[in-house]
């Protein structure tokens, strides 16, 4: 007989009215981090909380997606019709909308391990209900929580089956705990929305219908993009840098965002042209010694094996492109025998990479939909505790994580090694810790394993350039003892087992040359490094202007490009954002404001330079002054980006 089919009510506010029978009014509802949320049934407990406020509803949850919203009516110009495109079909989460508003009623909490990054730094609701905690002990919260409901995006599959998909990461071992708790008479229920856009993943992602309660199905709506940042020249003067520091044969793991983007490209450059890859690093200057004491400088023969809590489009194109080959065996003694004989890998045998959680933008998905059977067999996506740890799996990920390689970003590094990653010095929560400190203090505990700290050397705060290799910071979220490699685009520094006096003079060297002298005095007056040192000429030309000639010719002659792994934008909306992120930087305060307007008024170059950006932002023929304003203060903008005409 074929299995029983987990019932589908018709809508989602049926599938409240279970809860609402099984577990009463008091609800405690976990939904996975990013993408999948099962937003439809979010939606629908929401509306009901709302509705009654006997309802006492919790939801725990991390990483919360909104659509990007424009910041003014210029932004507006830009940004509308992108979200209509990208974003058209997403159902948005309602209790995001309403928290951002500060509009939460009394009855609703939004919890969050992690929080998008920068988000909602003032938004007080969510600063009070962060919860701290590494990415492998969420789960644990979340039951400590009470949970008692759980409800996730899942993908269709064969009869019977169904995958977890985006988000094992949690609930492979949330959903049989609370499987677990129903047997202690506790109740619980678990919910899953279908949706077929969501790429079907196989291994250990693939499960019975049956973990399931009840099965809403959405049928097919939009996965949400997240927007790809452009790659510039610090960027990838960090991935650079960062590519010379991973060994061939080992394992590798890479975060989000433009620096982990340029740290792939930068691999497969190194892969696949390698010519071209050297040349870039002669010119930003690598530390051949680093490299030669932790990485490489040939393509990768034995190929890497990808082990990262995010299964990212670099990744992920690492993988298609060869790069990410070495494939692991979950079975110990055959993991012993691949290691001392890598030739006897059976063609259909192995992982080359687990995965705890993916997102990222469209083509992510598109290109997981359309994975070959071969390709999908070789992708484990998994319990993130089997990737972010070695408790409970130690001897089988000492022999599959060779060589292990964890690159991860932070927002400053403190005159110790410290990484500050996730919180202000005031204590408001920028993202979360992640696996961040799992990775790090991993590195620390597997032979021939490195943690890779990447961080920019500037940052821009009230149109203000300000350095993050800093004395003090805030919060620190990867303690001085488990300090190792942390990379600047000016270079890498090597910090594991150096004295403190070593450490300063070592970041010191990586930091923007506008503030060492600062750093300095700062590390001879805690009486860190001694008062007569000066740091060598040769570390004194760590500026903008000299990365810029070093990498400048092979931007131009499309060796290092702004995205490496293609755009959602056109080139005209590519260059349209830098604009517009350029006024933004300068546009703080009324005395900065009315020093642009000036600008733009008496220096703003020719509307016809650019006719085709001025088209796209609807300001190709202004009919009032403020449009003739924000037409001359676009073409400023384009004209300082060095937008072509």
């Amino acid at each position: 007989m074929p299995p029983q089919q987990t019932p589908r009510p018709a809508t989602p506010d049926a599938c409240v009215d279970l809860a609402i029978e099984r577990v009463g009014k008091r609800i405690v509802l976990g939904l996975p981090l990013g993408l999948g949320k099962a937003n439809h049934l979010a939606n629908a407990f929401y509306a009901r909380a709302k509705a009654d406020p006997g309802i006492k509803l919790t939801i725990f949850t991390a990483l919360t997606l909104e659509r990007p919203a424009a910041p003014n009516a210029l932004a507006a110009r830009l940004l509308d019709p992108i979200s209509e495109r990208l974003y058209g079909g997403y159902p948005d989460l309602d209790y995001a909308r309403d928290r951002r508003r500060n509009a939460l009623p009394d009855n609703v909490r939004v919890k969050e391990f992690f929080l998008p990054p920068g988000g909602l730094l003032n938004n007080a609701s969510a600063q009070r209900d962060y919860v701290s905690a590494n990415y492998t002990h969420a789960g644990r919260a979340i039951l400590n929580a009470g949970v008692n409901v759980a409800a996730q995006m899942v993908a269709p599959g064969p009869q019977g089956r169904i995958s977890l998909s985006c988000n094992p990461d949690l609930s492979l071992d949330l959903i049989p705990a609370l499987h677990e708790r129903r047997k202690t008479g506790a109740p619980a229920v678990v919910l899953g929305e279908l949706n077929a856009a969501l790429p079907f993943m196989g291994q250990k992602a693939d499960i019975p219908e049956d973990w399931f309660d009840a099965l809403y199905d959405a049928g097919e709506y939009t996965l949400f993009p997240i927007p790809r940042e452009a790659v510039g020249l610090p960027a990838w003067s960090i991935g650079l840098h960062a590519s010379t520091l991973v060994r061939d044969g080992g394992t590798l793991q890479t975060g989000i965002g433009a620096l982990s983007d340029a740290v792939a490209a930068a691999l497969k450059l190194r892969h696949l042209d390698n010519a071209a890859w050297r040349s870039a690093i002669e010119a930003i200057g690598a530390d051949m010694a680093v490299a030669g004491r932790c990485g490489g400088l040939e393509p990768f023969h034995e190929g890497l094996y990808g082990c990262s809590e995010m299964l990212t489009l670099g990744l992920l194109d690492l993988f298609q492109s060869g790069l990410l080959s070495r494939r692991v065996s979950d079975d110990i003694a055959r993991q012993e025998a691949l290691l001392a004989d890598p030739a006897s890998l059976h063609e259909d045998e192995g992982i080359a990479l687990h995965g705890g959680f993916f997102a990222g933008p469209g083509e992510l998905y598109d290109r997981l939909r359309k994975l070959s059977d071969t390709e999908r067999a070789r992708i484990d996506m998994t319990a993130v505790a089997r990737v972010n740890d070695l408790y409970g799996h130690e001897e089988l990920a000492r022999l599959q994580r060779q060589h292990a390689r964890f690159i991860n970003t932070a927002m400053m590094v403190n005159g110790r090694g410290a990484a500050i990653s996730d919180t202000l010095a005031d204590g408001r929560v920028v993202s979360g810790v992640g696996g961040q400190y799992n990775f790090s203090a991993m590195a620390h505990e597997l032979e021939g394993a490195r943690s890779v700290i990447l961080v920019r050397a500037t940052r821009q705060t009230g149109g203000e350039t300000r350095s993050n290799i800093v004395w003090t910071g805030g919060e620190v979220t990867v303690p001085r003892h488990l300090r190792d490699i942390v990379i600047t685009e000016y270079g890498v520094a090597d910090l594991r087992g150096r004295s403190d006096r070593d450490v300063a003079i070592a970041l010191a060297k990586i930091a923007d040359s506008r503030f060492q002298d600062a750093f300095l005095d700062e590390a001879k007056s805690a009486g860190k490094v001694e008062k007569d040192y000066t740091l060598p000429e040769t570390a004194r030309q760590n500026t903008p202007e000299r990365l810029t000639g070093r990498l400048k010719p092979a931007m131009s002659s499309g060796t290092l490009v702004k995205f490496p792994f293609g755009s959602d934008l056109t080139d005209t909306e590519q260059a349209l954002r830098e604009a517009l992120e350029w006024l933004a930087q300068r546009n703080t305060g009324w005395k900065a404001r009315a020093k642009l307007i000036v600008s733009a008024l008496t220096r703003a170059p020719d509307a016809s330079r650019f006719d085709t950006a001025l088209q796209r932002m609807g300001l190709a023929n202004p009919s009032s002054f403020k449009e003739r304003l924000e037409q001359k203060l676009v073409c400023l903008a384009l004209e300082r980006t060095g937008a072509p005409a």
